[in-house]
């Protein structure tokens, strides 16, 4: 019989090209993977990988069993779907999610109270990723469901046999001091009312940056950034200091302090956040019940002195696209 976790790993290593990083992908040590790959190799009865000077590549035995991996994993993901099921479809075991920071924050967190309440025999384990790797951890078998947003309008690539659904729209919202003159406006902000504000700003290369780059990528001035900061409660904090003001997403939004209001931007900057899970696995109970429960996560209302309240996914949900079984 092959040993699946074995055969996890083989395949992390034709993905990723070495052991160190099919290693750091799935939780082990080099050594490790590699002590897998040799009881693969007894349970086979072929070679399945080759010096090659310092390093070590696959051979074409080994190819060819990683292109049967995905039938194999889907195959026995579906037998334990099918055993959930009988057992009267009551949600138990474990759910694995991967999803980047803030959706963690203003997604999954508020969902994970109603997981509880409603199935106790469910444990949600969360892990944060980026997109890419989100996706990966799950069509690897290292996660049960995966969330993710686009880059730059870029959708990320979902391989075969793995099911997207669109989940919610986060959208970026301009916060400001109380003294500042647009924290009066009763509209939103249009970008050419920006160019004499200083900023607090997410540091270069995030995705919360490239955001704020969108303000101006039509505008000749060039912003004046006086701090660069990647937590969002310490730029609620330099903003309610009384000299930025700082482009903050909804999902991300901290509690805002009293001496700042959040107001909307006229074309604001947005991103599309999506759900992922595996074909094979759509059927078992406990990942329909996590799902639906993050897809209910109400939205907020506007708060009363007319500042954007955050705004969950719930508002914008797509409760279709999960086939019913």
């Amino acid at each position: 019989m092959i040993d699946v976790g074995a055969l996890r790993a083989l395949r992390a290593v034709a993905d990723l090209g070495t052991m160190a990083r099919a290693a750091d992908e799935l939780g082990f040590t080099p050594s490790a993977i590699s002590q897998q790959i040799k009881r693969l190799e007894s349970q086979v009865g072929v070679r399945l990988v080759a010096p090659a000077g310092r390093r070590v590549v696959l051979t074409p035995a080994a190819h060819a069993l990683v292109e049967t991996a995905p039938e194999v994993l889907n195959a026995l993901e579906k037998s334990v779907a099918a055993a959930r099921s009988v057992d009267a479809g009551s949600p138990r075991g474990v759910v694995r999610i991967a999803a980047f920071s803030t959706g963690v924050r203003g997604i999954v967190a508020p969902a994970l109270k109603r997981v509880r309440r409603l199935h106790p025999e469910v444990r949600v384990e969360v892990t944060e990723l980026d997109p890419v790797p989100a996706v990966y951890a799950v069509e690897s078998g290292n996660a049960d469901l995966a969330m993710v947003h686009d880059a730059d309008g870029v959708t990320v690539a979902v391989p075969a046999g793995l099911e997207r659904s669109h989940l919610h729209t986060d959208i970026g919202d301009l916060a400001v001091p109380l003294g500042h003159p647009l924290a009066e406006a009763d509209r939103p902000i249009r970008r050419a009312e920006l160019r004499d504000c200083g900023w607090v700003t997410s540091p270069v290369g995030t995705v919360c940056h490239r955001w704020f780059e969108r303000l101006f990528a039509e505008s000749e001035q060039q912003p004046d950034v006086i701090h660069s900061v990647d937590d969002f409660g310490t730029q609620m904090a330099l903003v309610e200091a009384g000299d930025v003001v700082a482009l903050i997403p909804r999902l991300a939004r901290p509690r805002v302090p009293e001496g700042v209001a959040v107001r909307e931007l006229q074309n604001a900057p947005r991103r599309e956040v999506h759900t992922v899970w595996r074909h094979s696995a759509e059927a078992d109970p406990a990942l329909r019940a996590v799902l639906t429960e993050i897809r209910g996560v109400p939205s907020g209302d506007d708060s009363e002195d007319g500042s954007v309240s955050g705004r969950h996914p719930g508002s914008n949900a797509r409760h279709d696209s999960f086939p019913r079984v």
